[in-house]
């Protein structure tokens, strides 16, 4: 990929948009092309367009989302369907019809089904059914990896579906009602830890396996795809291992200082019993993630802290 290519980075304010943004610039590639959505409201057709028109990006990331956790899937699945694929659509066609060279879609570890073999490979995508707290999500997804598929078999477009395990890191959305567990974990520890509470309620049972990837790995995998990966085979993106949720909680006490105790609420949903991905695939081309669990949950704590000063 020519450093001096034109890549436009979809979502570039959201933790994972931002880490490829980061990234790219780290490795040289400066001639990025960035739009909040005040300047391009990716949900309006005619905008998109006009933009991709004016624009011509070379290279396009597409990791614009609407994102959250069960609770926020649970509440708006309206939402999460309509908007996604509104979203995906404008930038997979604009791309498509003004000539991008590569595009990168950003899906997700929950396109597949519930109960899918452990790790889960690439294979396994619609050979079951998916987890219903976040189907709507999941199914938005899909329809994109879909899409970039036929244009790779329509009209020969190099257009790439990678898929990320659950992703933490700077810029991660720590709000209670719509955050993935990870984020809000550190928040409910922190507040828990600055008001000397004796113990931190919890979702679910804590029982379920879950994998965890920061952004900067991510970020750094996706740079990775669009420099060696030319398939429009689906290719997944983590760490291949897994922890319990309460053992995830345990190690964000540790890192954070706190010594109160964990109450976990079993009448609250707990999703997918399990999911990690299986890495065979990008671990083969060359590519592993560099940072720990733990390393990362520090970093996490750290942008936290910066971001949120009020509550520190």
């Amino acid at each position: 990929m020519n450093k001096t290519a034109k890549i436009f980075v979809a979502g570039h304010r959201g933790m994972a948009g931002s880490a490829i943004v980061r990234s790219l610039r780290s490795k040289g590639y400066d001639n990025l092309i960035l739009r909040t959505r005040a300047e391009v409201n990716l949900l309006d057709g005619h905008a998109v367009q006009a933009f991709f028109k004016a624009e011509r990006p070379e290279i396009v990331v597409d990791a614009a989302a609407r994102v959250g956790g069960i609770a926020a899937n649970f509440e708006k699945p309206v939402e999460f369907l309509v908007e996604n694929l509104t979203i995906q659509n404008n930038v997979i066609c604009a791309a498509a019809e003004t000539g991008t060279r590569k595009l990168l879609f950003l899906g997700s570890s929950c396109i597949y089904p519930k109960l899918s073999p452990q790790p889960i490979p690439e294979s396994a995508l619609l050979t079951g059914s998916l987890e219903p707290t976040n189907d709507a999500y999941a199914l938005a997804k899909i329809a994109g990896i879909r899409l970039c598929q036929a244009y790779a078999a329509q009209y020969g477009k190099n257009f790439l579906s990678a898929m990320p395990t659950n992703l933490y890191g700077p810029n991660d959305n720590y709000d209670l009602q719509s955050s993935h567990v990870l984020p809000a974990l550190i928040r409910k520890v922190h507040e828990a830890k600055a008001a000397g509470a004796a113990e931190i309620p919890i979702w679910g049972t804590g029982n379920p396996r879950r994998e965890f990837l920061h952004s900067d790995d991510l970020a750094d995998a996706c740079v990775f795809l669009l420099e060696n990966y030319d398939s429009p085979e689906i290719i997944n993106i983590g760490c291949g291992e897994d922890i319990t949720i309460r053992e995830l909680a345990e190690t964000i006490c540790e890192v954070l200082g706190y010594r109160g105790e964990l109450v976990f609420d079993p009448s609250k949903p707990d999703g997918t019993p399990r999911k990690v991905l299986d890495m065979q695939k990008l671990f083969a081309l060359g590519w592993r993630p560099k940072i720990s669990l733990r390393e990362g949950i520090r970093n996490a704590y750290e942008c936290f802290l910066e971001s949120h000063k009020n509550l520190a």
